[in-house]
């Protein structure tokens, strides 16, 4: 509801609480001047209650709001703009101790099962097309930004930044030993000596080197080659050397303890220990980093594919077909496929959200809860004052008519039990 139809709201609670009190003034006042008797006495009495009723309400309510000015009263008025600042602590740490805590967080990760939740979400074709909608716009936005010139220079000082805190010897060395660890390298040359002899024996392999031994003779011997019969040799030749080839590649693929295997072992360790620690090659690392953050012809370069590579992606986001939408919401799919079908992997996803939540709840509540209490600190002591009258003000003004009805009632029973005292003490 809007702010002004809740002030319109809060203007009609105001008068229907004002029309009782001058009632109960109205009916106090016609009774002062009329003879006296029982139901005159009563109704006096009634109205009299009634007024102390609704004044002391109107007191109530308006104190909350406004000062009084009362003296040694109005020091304790205008309650809430007085206590706004600790108004805005206890609501921060109501906030944080009923919905931020952890055992809560995680408690409702529990109950609700969010990897279902989002299984099912994204299994509908239309909830994985807004998916795609989505990262579309974000990356669409984010392209504009690099687009930015004012952006530019800030991420080139940010590559350079990057680039600057890299050694590329020792960084190309330790990701040598990690490829390599434990024989890895072994198993990438068995699957080339596998290659290599698949390659063999196709017969157009071999009549390629046929081809070349022939073309050897002729161009090295051709003297020789007009005696030899050279198609014979070159066939033979490239049996042979084919065979030789296959029969040396299987020993190597047989035997872990191939002399080749240990060459290439030595070979990959020196050249680690070399990028590591050897200041040549610490150099040559040094002077690669520079080419690359100073070489105006590769900046150009790069910057070129990368002009390219953008225009590409922005127009294919505008397209109606988007490629990269039509991916990205056939991965949304299948992801809420999976979820739908692996009970597994949901439970492992919502163990992994618990974990989170017990992680970052905290900072994230005491990040949260200050920023209430600051918000709130910072907002004008009137100006919140009247929201807070705008949302609750209408309830508070019923509070005036039920005082001024409730101390009616009260009045009316004092003076019965006055007149029933007064009639026993008759007796």
């Amino acid at each position: 509801m809007a702010n002004e139809d809740k002030a319109a709201e809060l203007r009609r609670s105001k008068r229907l609480a004002l029309f009782f009190l001058l009632a109960a003034g109205a009916v106090f006042i016609v009774t002062a001047f009329l003879p006296r008797s029982l139901w005159t006495d009563g109704l006096k009495a009634v109205s009299e209650a009634a007024m102390v009723g609704a004044l002391a309400d109107w007191f109530a309510v308006t104190a909350l709001f406004r000062t009084i000015p009362i003296p040694f009263i109005s020091r304790h008025t205008n309650i809430i703009p007085r206590g706004k600042d600790r108004i805005a602590v206890n609501l921060a740490s109501f906030v944080k101790e009923k919905f931020l805590d952890t055992d809560s967080l995680v408690t409702l990760i529990a109950k609700y099962d969010p990897a279902k939740m989002i299984g099912e979400w994204l299994a509908a074709p239309a909830n994985a097309g807004l998916l795609g909608d989505y990262l579309v716009k974000m990356l669409s936005a984010a392209l504009d930004m690099t687009d930015d010139a004012r952006i530019r220079p800030f991420i080139k000082k940010a590559f350079d930044e990057a680039l600057s805190n890299v050694d590329l010897s020792q960084s190309t060395g330790a990701i040598l030993e990690t490829l390599t660890a434990n024989g890895r390298h072994q198993d990438l040359l068995d699957e080339a000596i596998a290659k290599l002899v698949a390659v063999l024996r196709e017969p157009d392999s071999r009549e390629l080197i046929a081809d070349s031994i022939v073309h050897w003779l002729k161009t090295e011997h051709p003297r020789k080659e007009k005696v030899l019969p050279t198609s014979w040799l070159g066939e033979h030749g490239a049996e042979l050397i084919a065979s030789a080839l296959d029969s040396s590649m299987r020993r190597i693929a047989q035997d872990p303890e191939h002399q080749l295997r240990h060459k290439i072992d030595a070979s990959v360790h020196k050249l680690i220990q070399r990028l590591k620690t050897d200041p040549v090659f610490l150099a040559r690392g040094e002077a690669l980093r520079e080419h690359i953050r100073n070489d105006v012809v590769l900046t150009s370069y790069v910057h070129g594919l990368w002009e390219q590579l953008r225009d590409w992606l922005k127009q294919d986001l505008v397209d109606n077909d988007s490629m990269l939408h039509a991916k990205v919401a056939a991965m949304g799919g299948w992801l809420g496929q999976e979820l739908a079908q692996n009970p597994q992997l949901r439970d492992s996803l919502n163990e992994r959200l618990q974990e989170a939540a017990r992680a970052m709840a905290p900072d994230f509540a005491l990040f949260l809860t200050r920023h209430i209490g600051d918000t709130v600190k910072n907002w004008d002591p009137q100006d919140l004052s009247r929201q807070i009258e705008l949302q609750i003000g209408k309830d508070l003004q019923f509070i005036r008519i039920n005082g001024t009805i409730v101390g009616g009632i009260i009045g009316l029973l004092l003076f019965a039990c006055t007149q029933l005292t007064a009639a026993l003490r008759a007796l």
